[in-house]
């Protein structure tokens, strides 16, 4: 099996790639054409990648609390398989897979020759033992998106055999993912609690020094099964830049990529770096606690939807840079419902009188907790639903505390955050809306969603009828539950010495990319 670079994404228009995307689409694809992997990369690379763009909560994908933390996790470790541009599960580790007739045993059968980055042999007994960690081990944050899973095992060096407990066709695309991100097992099986800090996986770089909330050292891993298409020999990573001195740092030299806001575009087009807008899957939302006054009451939810004027936020914190969104999913997707393209369009008077309804006549305290990303943008919420009668009062923690307050201890009444996307949809609608949803902050479930990815799940992905049970899932989710979607939001990026980063829809790949 040979290794090429997907095609330039100037080909990739917003609707072509979103039409069928799951979320995290990969640089790269693999050809299907039998034979041997390309195995062996070389050492060789020059030059080191800068990135100044986010630290992962942990270095174990079992335990990581956040989404965006694929995008680190993928720089040490391979999932099982990937995600072509059009959101197509294709081969990653697994250069192959197939479900038995009765949907309930998927066998993924594993390249020849793989390693980890500390040259131990990456076969199926591996796998076999990473799949089964993550579904059982204490404390996981994955365990809940394998609970289908009866047994796995392995047959042979490359069989790895998932037998589920029902029918389930989610998981090639779910191990696409941190789901299917392999740990090698010789290290958990020491002393797991060393993965926070220690990554031990078998991906394209390897981590040699890591200081918490400060930066990563890594350098190229030779025993990459694509290492020819690295062309760097070191990376850095560190956390996302001050908004106020990214672009200077760019210029400096201190990073040579770095993410920057809509309001740092023109800044950085003068300073002479090149600039680059990346499609993402991420989603602005607000975060509500349906167990929490005043959110309790579903007439505040909805007057809280209504109340905001998405195109005004979204001008605010993005300088205008994204697309006004009422759901978890972006136009053009399979998941996304073209009947909710305006469910909560902004309406003030109807926000007023949902409250009035409900025989609120004084103005209904709430209070707004805010990590301190896009303060403008949080102070105008506030003011537009005090517009209706809600009087918010705003609350700013610690960016670090976000995480562990919001969605671990789930002691917030309303949040400003957003999601990253996941590669399985239903996936998404586990984190968003199950009740072991890391996101869902008051674990609320709805068995009428539940049924209705049942069925999603005991149907093909390419089985004529897919999207419309999923389409019917977001119906459902997206006017049931509290959650409030406001804006997508692209990735922007400054780049000074850095060839240009393929684009994808939200995870970021370095095949191929170059310094000088």
């Amino acid at each position: 099996m040979s290794f090429r670079s997907r095609p330039p994404a100037s080909n990739l228009n917003r609707r072509t790639f979103l039409g069928a995307s799951l979320g995290a689409g990969l640089i790269v694809a693999l050809e299907a054409c039998g034979g041997t992997s390309s195995g062996t990369g070389s050492a060789g690379g020059s030059g080191a990648i800068k990135w100044a763009w986010q630290l992962p909560t942990t270095w174990d994908p079992v335990t990581s609390s956040a989404g965006s933390d694929v995008q680190m996790l993928a720089l040490a470790y391979d999932p099982i398989t990937a995600l072509d541009q059009q959101g197509n599960a294709i081969p990653w580790l697994a250069e192959s897979w197939k479900y038995d007739s009765s949907g309930k045993k998927v066998t993924f059968t594993l390249r020849p020759g793989l390693k980890f980055s500390d040259g131990s042999p990456l076969d199926a007994t591996a796998v076999a033992k990473s799949i089964e960690r993550g579904r059982s081990q204490d404390g996981s944050l994955i365990a809940p998106q394998m609970k289908t899973i009866q047994k796995v095992s392995a047959s042979g060096a490359l069989d790895v055999v998932v037998e589920l407990k029902e029918v389930d066709y989610q998981y090639p695309l779910l191990f696409a993912g941190k789901t299917g991100m392999v740990v090698n097992p010789a290290v958990f099986e020491k002393d797991a609690a060393t993965l926070a800090t220690q990554p031990a996986g078998s991906g394209p770089f390897q981590v040699t020094k890591y200081t918490q909330n400060d930066h990563a050292s890594a350098k190229k891993n030779a025993n990459f099964f694509a290492a020819d298409e690295i062309k760097v020999d070191a990376f850095e990573l560190y956390p996302q830049a001050d908004p106020a001195t990214a672009v200077a740092a760019v210029q400096s030299g201190q990073y040579n990529l770095a993410r920057i806001g809509g309001a740092q575009v023109k800044q950085a087009k003068d300073a002479g770096l090149d600039v680059q807008i990346l499609e993402s899957m991420f989603v602005s939302v607000l975060d509500v606690h349906a167990g929490k006054a005043p959110f309790n009451d579903p007439a505040v939810v909805e007057a809280l939807k209504f109340a905001l004027d998405r195109e005004k936020i979204k001008e605010v914190a993005n300088f205008g840079i994204g697309d006004v969104n009422y759901q978890p999913f972006p136009p053009g997707y399979v998941g996304y419902n073209p009947a909710l393209a305006d469910v909560y369009a902004h309406n003030p008077d109807k926000a007023r009188q949902l409250l009035a309804d409900a025989g609120y006549t004084k103005p209904v305290p709430a209070k707004l907790t805010s990590s301190g990303f896009a303060p403008a943008a949080v102070e105008l919420i506030q003011a537009q639903l005090k517009e209706v009668g809600i009087e918010v009062t705003i609350e700013t923690i610690p960016q670090t505390q976000h995480t562990q307050l919001v969605y671990i201890e789930h002691s917030k009444a309303l949040a400003y955050d957003g999601f990253a996307g996941r590669e399985s949809p239903v996936q998404a609608f586990q984190v968003l809306f199950g009740a072991e949803g890391l996101m869902n902050p008051s674990r609320q479930s709805n068995p009428d969603l539940e049924a209705q990815l049942k069925k999603v799940k005991e149907t093909p992905t390419d089985d004529a009828g897919y999207p419309a049970l999923l389409q019917e899932a977001t119906r459902i989710a997206v006017t049931t539950y509290p959650n409030t979607f406001l804006y997508l939001t692209p990735s922007i990026i400054a780049r000074k010495g850095v060839s240009a980063l393929p684009k994808s829809p939200s995870l970021r790949r370095f095949e191929g990319v170059s310094t000088s």
